[in-house]
Parts: structure tokens; C-alpha cells; sequence
């Protein structure tokens, strides 16, 4: 099954860099042109110059490739970026506050992980992939021969094992560590001990691991792959091309965190309240919530969404125009009546599937591929800015009517049960929180290395 190895990674010297967090930045994809800006303003060291995003400003060419692999060898040659002497599996551990003001810690591990099609069964998804989607980080890995960000993986450790192990080896003091910009805390923690090192592969031996988050940059490490034997005739084994630096989260850790992930619907055209409840009422049971301002209904929702989340399916929605809120309780053989039963029992359950399907799609009449062409649909993990920009959207001169769906969280076991079957969930059916910061640690290809 998975096969995972220590590596010397490439990190931001301590002495030379005051603080990591003015060099680390979110990952690539959800950084938007004002955040970028911002990250380059913070530091020369930034990894925002490495790890390029679609905003920069300048013609995806040769020439940004090859400038960001000038960037990367000079903050070597310079000292800034160092790698270690001695092949590690590292510690990442994250402190957080949630919204409600629960304080937690996520345990992880970062190592090489060997790379496998996703047909064999041992590196599992949840999410489609598109090979265009990679094209731009194919050229930015294979330029610099450089892996720049985490993947976001899960593993089933019910007892805790390789966590207990590695931390009963762990030195006191981190490497480094770095608060992000929501305040979480990430730290770095060294384990060489090899048998220890061996202890934990041996564990990882019999199991799959599941991907949270980073689907298209492990198909990415796929197509370089796929180059090298193109190349040079054959990739081996233990050869570098066939590894992939990976965080790996036990699903049972206390720490893990999946935050919901609420849907802003532009509905094309003038929609009143009433249309919208005729529209769903064969299929829900519909309860106005009239207590309080909208910011009270919305709080109400929420906590009684995550009460009856275990008796069904539990939506609320939120109409802004006419300032109106409710909750949505799916009907029992709702699905099936309107969809039959050509989806499988687990896609069928999940909340994102009901609202992607039944709601977005068959209800409103918005099919899938008109709601990507036209983005009808945009995606908030925060409650109070998804309001914020419904409200606005409200009152601005448009014909689209916002409908905002408040959302429970998809938990891990389904996560896990949709990956086990082979299926595939809607885009943003997870938002695993915190997210892995780039930069921490930097995974540096040299090809005639050798990874055990």
C-alpha cells in the first residue's frame, strides 16, 4: 500500500529570516490579486515570488518559469533557503481558533510519499481532476525541479500510533514556526530517529491515504512523472520523480477541522420568495424563521442545522431582497422521486449532492454546466461574508436574484466512503481547515537521489 520516506527539505533560514511568517504564504490557488500584493509587500523572501499565482501580470511564458527558478537558486546561493543535512520525517502541528471560539490542535506529518495512478487504490480521491488545470504547474515544478506546496492527505490511525511514536522521539523546540493571517499557529518538528522513521513506514505500509486537499498538484507530480519516462526512458522506484512531499493528518485526530462551505446562487432573472417555496416545497419541508434581525435568523439556522443534521438532510437558505430566511428539511424518497436511482446510496446522502442536484439543477432549473459557464455559484467557508455579499448583490441594479444555502459540514467518514466506492463529490464539497502553508517546507528534486 502507501510507501512514505523521510526527506532533507529545503526551509527559510531562521538566522537570516526574523520572521516566517513574512516569507510563507496561503496556498497558490486561493490567493486573489489584493492578497498577492500584499504577501509581495511584506518581504523580498516572500514565497509569493516563487510559487506563482494567475495574477502575474505578466504573459504565462518561458520567461516567468525560468524567473522564478533564478529567484530559487539565488536565495540558495545567498543562504536565505537551507537545505538539511539528514533525511527527516517532519512534524507540522497547528494551533487554531475556530469562529465559535473552540481552540484546537491538528497533528500531522510531512514525507515523501510514492506516487500511484489513482486507479490502484492506494492514493484516493474525492474530487475530479482536469489535466488542463495542471498545465501551469507542470511547467513551474519541472522548471525550478522543485515541489513548492503540500498536498493535503488523510490516513486511518484510530489508535494514534504513528503520532504517539513520532512525538515520544520529537524534540522540545520546533525548527520554525509561523502564525498565518487568521492567527493559526504552524510548527515544525524534526524526527531522524530511524527506527523510529522505519517504525511508521512499516505502519503506513498496509494503508491508503486519502487526499483532502491538492487533487490537481498530485495529478501535476503524475504528468512530471509521465515526462521523465518520456525523457529518459523510466522512472525508478526510489527515484525522486516518483515521490511527492505530502502532509498526512490521522482522519481521527481531534484537531481535524472541515468547516462548511456555503453557496451564493445567482439566480438568472427576477425571483420572489413565494416562486422560490413553490419551487422547493414538493421536495422539503419549509419553516420560516422570523425571530430577530437577519444576522439573528442566520445564527438560529446554523444551530439548528447542526441539530438535526443526524435525522436528514438540512439546508437553510436566505433570500436577501426580501430579507426573509428558512429552514429546509429534505422529504424522505425526496431524491429518489425526483431523480430515480441511478446515483449511488452515498452520493445520494450527502448534503452537497442535495443541493447540487436536487436543489441547483433540477428545482431551479440551473444546470451544471450553465452555472460554471456563468458562475452562478460562488463559495463562502465565512457565514458572515457569504451574508455580506448576498445583501449587497441584493441592492445592486442587476437581473440576478441572490439566494444564499447555508450549508453543514461534509464529514471525514463520508469523505472517506465517497473515495472508497470510486465516486467523485460536487467541486467545494470540502474545506479542510487550517490550510497548509508553502513555504514551511520545500521539497527540492535532485535526480540521481535516491528515496528509502
Amino acid at each position: 500500500m502507501a510507501f512514505i520516506a523521510p526527506f532533507r527539505a529545503v526551509r527559510f533560514n531562521t538566522t537570516k529570516i526574523e520572521r516566517m511568517e513574512d516569507v510563507v504564504s496561503p496556498p497558490y490557488d486561493v490567493i486573489d490579486p489584493e492578497a498577492q500584493a500584499a504577501l509581495e509587500a511584506k518581504n523580498q523572501y516572500n514565497m509569493i515570488q516563487l510559487d506563482l499565482t494567475k495574477f502575474g501580470g505578466t504573459e504565462i511564458s518561458d520567461a516567468r518559469y525560468e524567473g522564478a527558478k533564478a529567484t530559487f537558486d539565488t536565495w540558495q546561493q545567498e543562504g536565505v533557503l537551507i537545505r538539511d543535512a539528514v533525511p527527516t520525517i517532519y512534524l507540522y502541528h497547528i494551533d487554531y481558533k475556530l469562529p465559535n471560539g473552540d481552540i484546537f490542535r491538528r497533528k500531522g506529518l510531512t514525507a515523501m510519499v510514492r506516487l500511484h495512478e489513482f486507479s490502484e487504490g492506494i492514493v484516493k480521491p474525492h474530487e475530479k481532476t482536469f489535466r488542463g488545470v495542471t498545465d501551469d504547474r507542470l511547467r513551474l515544478i519541472d522548471t525550478c525541479q522543485s515541489q513548492f506546496s503540500q498536498i493535503f492527505s488523510l490516513y486511518p490511525d484510530a489508535d494514534n500510533e504513528v503520532m504517539d511514536a513520532l512525538e515520544s522521539v520529537c524534540p522540545p523546540e520546533p525548527l520554525c514556526s509561523a502564525t498565518d493571517q487568521d492567527g493559526c499557529v504552524h510548527s515544525i518538528y524534526a524526527v531522524t530517529d530511524p527506527g523510529m522513521i522505519k517504525r511508521v513506514q512499516d505502519f503506513m505500509a498496509s494503508r491508503s491515504v486519502y487526499i483532502a486537499d491538492g487533487h490537481h498538484r498530485y495529478t501535476t507530480s503524475l504528468r512530471l512523472r509521465e515526462t521523465m519516462v518520456e525523457r529518459q526512458g523510466s522512472v525508478a522506484d526510489d527515484s525522486p520523480y516518483n515521490h511527492i512531499m505530502m502532509y498526512l493528518c490521522p482522519m481521527e485526530d481531534e484537531g481535524l477541522s472541515v468547516l462548511p462551505t456555503h453557496r451564493l446562487v445567482h439566480f438568472p432573472g427576477k425571483i420572489e420568495v413565494a416562486q422560490l417555496v413553490e419551487k422547493l416545497q414538493g421536495s422539503f419541508e419549509i419553516e420560516e424563521i422570523k425571530s430577530g434581525s437577519r444576522e439573528v435568523q442566520i445564527a438560529e439556522v446554523l444551530v439548528r442545522m447542526e441539530d438535526e443534521r443526524a435525522e436528514g438532510t438540512v439546508f437553510g437558505m436566505y433570500e436577501p431582497s426580501g430579507d426573509r430566511c428558512f429552514l429546509l428539511r429534505l422529504k424522505e424518497g425526496a431524491m429518489e422521486k425526483a431523480l430515480g436511482l441511478g446515483q449511488p446510496e452515498s452520493l445520494r446522502s450527502l448534503d452537497v449532492v442535495v443541493l447540487s442536484d436536487l436543489i441547483v439543477d433540477k428545482l431551479l432549473g440551473l444546470g451544471h454546466e450553465k452555472c460554471d459557464d456563468e458562475d452562478l455559484i460562488h463559495y463562502f467557508s465565512d457565514v458572515d461574508e457569504a451574508l455580506d455579499a448576498a445583501v449587497k448583490e441584493s441592492v445592486r441594479d442587476s437581473d440576478m436574484s441572490p439566494v444564499l444555502f447555508l450549508m453543514n459540514n461534509t464529514p471525514v467518514s463520508q469523505v472517506k466512503q465517497v473515495a472508497d466506492e470510486d465516486l467523485f463529490m460536487p467541486h467545494k464539497s470540502t474545506y479542510f481547515y487550517p490550510k497548509i502553508l508553502t513555504g514551511m517546507l520545500i521539497n527540492k528534486i535532485v535526480a540521481d537521489e535516491v528515496i528509502r
